[in-house]
């Protein structure tokens, strides 16, 4: 071993009564811990939090989707989608179909009342209910029923709670033909009659309750149902879009570009982030705090490795001066604290990373911290345990510490042997 380690380590964790560190090290290791652990867990919350309201987003309508102009219905061709899945980044095509409705439901209490809210009724096949219930679902049966009597939906908690809606209840949909009937009742007049023969009615049943957190626009709008049954009950073959999930979300614009020349006129597609702009754009402005608070966390662990040392050298004073005295020269006493900062870094680094990985386990298990749902679309905390998160604190926190050690570890190599000695 070299003497510059042996005098660092002696230095820096030099046994005294009861066997502990002395209390100046102690503090920096503690500092620099709890300096580390914060960078981490925000880094965690940060990413944790993204991730949570973007799975969401794309278990409505998945990464991409591909449509045509005005949102009119087309007929579900197996070689438009067969274009669509041979692209190498994508990675699950599914078709859909869109309807706007007036859901009206009655309310059977003490005085009985009906209730009306416009949804939108999107049906999916069985794969992608499947998923989409597998996380969502908290109310209610996941396996539609074979009795063909009806359209079964499921609605959000929070459009169930709006128009008391239970599972099992029977409730009907009103709406207009399509777009084109739809702007014939608008632009010419029409009688009440022919407005009444031109409107969908259908009696479904509610098969279950969903909750995914997103209110606004989506659990108090969006009912769900079976692509077959919506297309034989509405518009048989016909479709509103495909859905198409990928591997790589870092290539999505490119992806959704060369699928769309591949379909050519009169398709067009756009991704998850372009359809929820606005939402990406809060989540991005939760992220742009980030990196003041680890320029803040930061800062802060860096004065307490500088002033550790500064102390550390004030205690060593005599020492230092016994050292030039026996011939050490200039550069090994500043290599003696620098080294003494990368251990007191190191003790300070591995505490903070284990500290940030038990209480990240922790909030994952038991959830302590909790959420307004309403405002954050969650209920607890997201924590997202990345690797990458905390070998790129780890290695930033140990360079800057390292960089600004110099200055102490100067000022002690600068003592003459004769004023150290004497003091």
């Amino acid at each position: 071993m070299k003497p510059e380690f042996y005098i660092a380590g002696r230095f820096a964790f030099k046994q005294r009564a009861a066997s502990k560190p002395t209390f100046i090290v102690m503090v920096a290791v503690a500092g620099i811990a709890v300096g580390t652990a914060a960078l981490i867990l925000t880094l965690s919350i940060v990413n944790g939090f993204a991730s949570s309201v973007e799975q969401k987003l794309i278990s409505f309508s998945a990464h991409i989707q591909i449509r045509q102009p005005d949102e009119q219905l087309f007929e579900e061709r197996h070689g438009d989608r067969a274009k669509i899945a041979d692209h190498p980044n994508i990675s699950g095509v599914s078709p859909f179909l869109e309807k706007s409705f007036v859901l009206r439901s009655r309310n059977q209490g003490k005085e009985e009342a009906w209730r009306s809210k416009p949804v939108l009724v999107k049906g999916i096949n069985k794969e992608q209910r499947k998923i989409f219930l597998s996380q969502f679902l908290r109310q209610g049966n996941p396996l539609l029923p074979d009795s063909g009597e009806g359209i079964s939906l499921y609605a959000g908690e929070t459009l169930a709670e709006n128009l008391k809606l239970k599972v099992g209840q029977r409730v009907m949909l009103l709406g207009l033909g399509g777009p084109p009937s739809s702007q014939k009742m608008i632009t010419e007049d029409k009688s009440i009659v022919d407005l009444l023969s031109s409107m969908e009615l259908e009696v479904c049943t509610i098969q279950g309750i969903y909750d995914t957190g997103l209110q606004e626009g989506f659990d108090d709008f969006v009912l769900l149902s079976d692509l077959s049954a919506l297309q034989q009950r509405f518009n048989p073959t016909m479709i509103s879009g495909y859905d198409a999930t990928v591997y790589h979300q870092e290539q999505l614009s490119s992806t959704v570009k060369k699928v769309v020349d591949n379909l050519g006129f009169p398709f067009y597609g756009y991704t998850i982030f372009d359809r929820y702009a606005n939402l990406f754009e809060w989540l991005k402005l939760q992220k742009n705090i980030t990196p003041l608070l680890i320029v803040t966390i930061t800062i802060v662990a860096l004065f307490n490795i500088i002033s550790t040392l500064l102390v550390l050298i004030l205690e060593k004073t005599r020492e230092i001066g016994m050292l030039s005295a026996l011939g050490l020269e200039p550069g090994k006493i500043s290599r003696i604290f620098l080294i003494q900062a990368l251990l007191i870094s190191l003790s300070g680094i591995i505490s903070g990373n284990l500290l940030a990985l038990t209480l990240s386990l922790l909030e994952l298990r038991f959830h302590f911290i909790t959420l307004p749902e309403k405002s954050y679309f969650i209920t607890y905390v997201p924590i997202l345990i990345e690797p990458f998160d905390y070998a790129v604190v780890s290695i930033v926190v140990l360079t800057l510490t390292l960089l600004f050690a110099f200055i102490p570890s100067r000022i002690a190599s600068r003592l003459k042997p004769g004023i150290a000695l004497g003091s």
